[in-house]
């Protein structure tokens, strides 16, 4: 009988690794480890996966599902899902986070080195661009590695919002998103159709950018509706990539992958088409872009370098 995949999720007291718990669980892509911080000598976290694990003779889901405060525990872990660090309050930006979570993404990038040395690691945590940077240092790992989950999760956003103008299935909208997380991420109209068909079919091309904008700002449109990050969305896109890479599916999703020579990039971490398996990532989709388009890469790209900027300034180990 094969063995059980082994996934970790680092902060899974918090809603988004909570979230990703509940969405491997229901796939059943393995066995689940949550760690997280004690809190005045109490363990929420492990309320959470005992409560989740609760769940499986209801949903019918088989998986050990534990919880511990001892990084320890993730040894032999295929995967690690890191979604620990500060979420977004109202009135901030992802960039506000950085100094608070680049000491974060730090720390525990190191104990995954220590205790998953052949793991690949998903970072989740904002802002996204950079802490993909500082877990890549922190680690020592191959760029194939280590990858962050943005581009699942804008695109999904931008295919709910056309499936909402269109009164289409979200399962016929096909879209591609590249760039930086956040509101300088590059959107490209003339990839997205639905069923096959363009989309400037069935939407007009102000309405189009109007759809593009909300996109952009996704993240902060849920912030002042609730007071903080989404957790849904964003922990579904990310199990959308552990599922690649544990059952090796080959899938093409935008992630943000280290670019040796891409779309022209060098030496970043920038959302991009690329194939998810068992490997990582194993190959960049290097998609041929209009003179505009790389214009606006260009310029997305020249943010997420001067997010890298600062954490080298944070911490000059990490240089």
């Amino acid at each position: 009988m094969p063995k059980r995949a082994k996934i970790s999720i680092i902060g899974a007291g918090g809603n988004v690794g909570a979230t990703c718990a509940l969405w491997a669980a229901s796939k059943e892509l393995g066995d689940i480890v949550g760690i997280d911080i004690r809190i005045n000598d109490m363990l929420p976290v492990d309320g959470r996966m005992l409560d989740l694990a609760e769940a499986g003779p209801v949903e019918l889901f088989d998986a050990n599902i534990t919880a511990s405060d001892d990084y320890a525990a993730i040894a032999g872990s295929e995967v690690v899902v890191v979604t620990a660090g500060l979420p977004r309050k109202p009135g901030m930006s992802r960039d506000d986070l950085i100094g608070t979570n680049v000491k974060i993404v730090k720390s525990v990038s190191e104990n995954i080195a220590k205790h998953a040395p052949d793991a690949i690691v998903i970072i989740v945590s904002n802002p996204l661009d950079a802490m993909v940077y500082t877990a890549w240092k922190a680690t020592g790992f191959p760029t194939h590695r280590i990858i962050g989950q943005a581009g699942c999760l804008d695109v999904a956003r931008f295919k709910t919002f056309i499936a909402m103008e269109t009164g289409f299935s979200v399962e016929d909208i096909n879209a591609l998103l590249l760039g930086g997380h956040g509101d300088d991420m590059v959107p490209l109209p003339r990839f997205t159709n639905i069923s096959g068909i363009p989309v400037t079919e069935f939407i007009s091309e102000d309405r189009l950018n109007e759809i593009v904008e909300r996109t952009k700002k996704g993240g902060g449109e849920i912030v002042a509706k609730m007071g903080t990050s989404g957790y849904y969305a964003p922990a579904s896109g990310t199990i959308q990539m552990v599922e690649a890479i544990i059952k090796d599916k080959k899938r093409i999703l935008p992630c943000a992958a280290y670019c040796n020579g891409e779309f022209g990039l060098n030496g970043l971490f920038v959302g991009v088409p690329a194939v998810l398996g068992a490997g990582g990532v194993e190959k960049i989709i290097d998609v041929k872009l209009t003179d505009e388009e790389q214009k606006l890469m260009k310029a997305s790209a020249d943010h997420v370098a001067e997010l890298v900027d600062v954490v080298k300034k944070l911490a000059p180990d990490l240089a």
